[in-house]
């Protein structure tokens, strides 16, 4: 090999060691004058929410934007959308999910193994706190004089969506009352429900969702309709006892045109939940951001639906274990 060979190689050469060399000392370097944490990988909670545009994932997208959340030095809280109450339960439970929305009632069946054509425990998926409520709605046409589930024997019945919640919860209520064998049901959605009523095929409709409802809006703009009070049926029948998760609500007067005194219901709970391997810290420390008076007015100002977020109803609906990070908390809002 020639000189001038010999010379491409000893550059390589001391090219290839020198890179590292000089990598050291930069790294050095930057380790003087940047904090000691700086290098460090912050750790990243997943907060499961729902479909887009659904409430579920308002509430992730809504904490993870929570400048108090985002400025946490520590970790980090990322909103990832799912198909849901059910589908959240069981992410959070594997550890995919960190944080979720789950409903009550999914929360207690799947700690049960009472899931429908599911017989598994999901036993690592703990309460926080309570988010919003979704309260059950029976509308009925005036006329009808109808002042109990029972009056509507014989009846058309718009009951939500095949395989949506409101659906399920209708079939539970009715066939615990006696009745869902009783009615001609018809599986539709709220707005095509409203609708349908208008057009006075349907004698009544039923939803779970918050009030004020549009679909009920539009059914009373033309219409003369009631609301039953659910709570007195209920009240009687044992259900609260049997489905413990469900608690009352009451539906004020006025909320829609028609209907001026106060209806009396049932609702789920929608909570926050958690991995039971969430340090007990981070989800204390979340409780007290999100529940702070400035927390609770952020949420708000993203959807009016959590107007009912508060501490005196932090552990509504809440039948199954709570996180130990969220019992300190409420133990020290005097609310436990």
């Amino acid at each position: 090999m020639g000189a001038a060979g010999k010379n491409r190689i000893q550059h390589a050469m001391s090219k290839k060691h020198l890179t590292p060399f000089l990598s050291i000392v930069l790294l050095v370097m930057l380790s003087l004058v940047l904090p000691s944490d700086a290098f460090a990988v912050k750790k990243r909670f997943v907060f499961g929410g729902g479909p887009a545009g659904g409430t579920f994932q308002i509430v992730a997208n809504a904490i993870q934007v929570y400048k108090p959340v985002k400025n946490i030095k520590e970790f980090t809280v990322r909103a990832q959308s799912s198909a849901g109450s059910i589908e959240n339960l069981r992410r959070v439970n594997a550890g995919k999910s960190d944080f979720a929305v789950v409903y009550s009632g999914h929360l207690y069946q799947g700690r049960k193994g009472m899931l429908k054509h599911d017989p598994r425990t999901y036993k690592k998926v703990l309460a926080l706190g309570y988010l919003y409520g979704a309260p059950a709605q029976l509308v009925v046409r005036k006329e009808l004089g109808a002042s109990k589930i029972s009056d509507l024997v014989g009846r058309k019945i718009g009951v939500g969506n095949a395989g949506s919640g409101a659906f399920a919860n209708c079939e539970l209520f009715f066939t615990h009352m006696g009745m869902w064998g009783r009615i001609e049901r018809n599986a539709m959605g709220y707005n095509d429900a409203a609708a349908a009523f208008g057009n006075r095929q349907l004698d009544a409709f039923w939803l779970f969702t918050a009030f004020p409802s549009g679909a009920v809006i539009m059914a009373s703009q033309t219409n003369s309709i009631d609301l039953l009070n659910l709570e007195s049926d209920a009240l009687k029948s044992g259900f609260y006892e049997k489905y413990p998760y469900f608690t009352k609500v009451t539906i004020p007067g006025g909320t829609y045109r028609g209907v001026d005194e106060d209806r009396h219901s049932f609702q789920d709970s929608a909570l926050w939940v958690a991995n039971a391997d969430v340090p007990d810290d981070v989800v204390y420390r979340m409780l007290s951001l999100v529940y702070s008076k400035e927390g609770i007015a952020h949420m708000v100002s993203q959807k009016k639906t959590f107007r009912d977020m508060s501490i005196e109803n932090g552990v509504n609906g809440i039948v199954t274990p709570m996180h130990p990070g969220a019992l300190k908390f409420w133990k020290e809002k005097g609310v436990l």
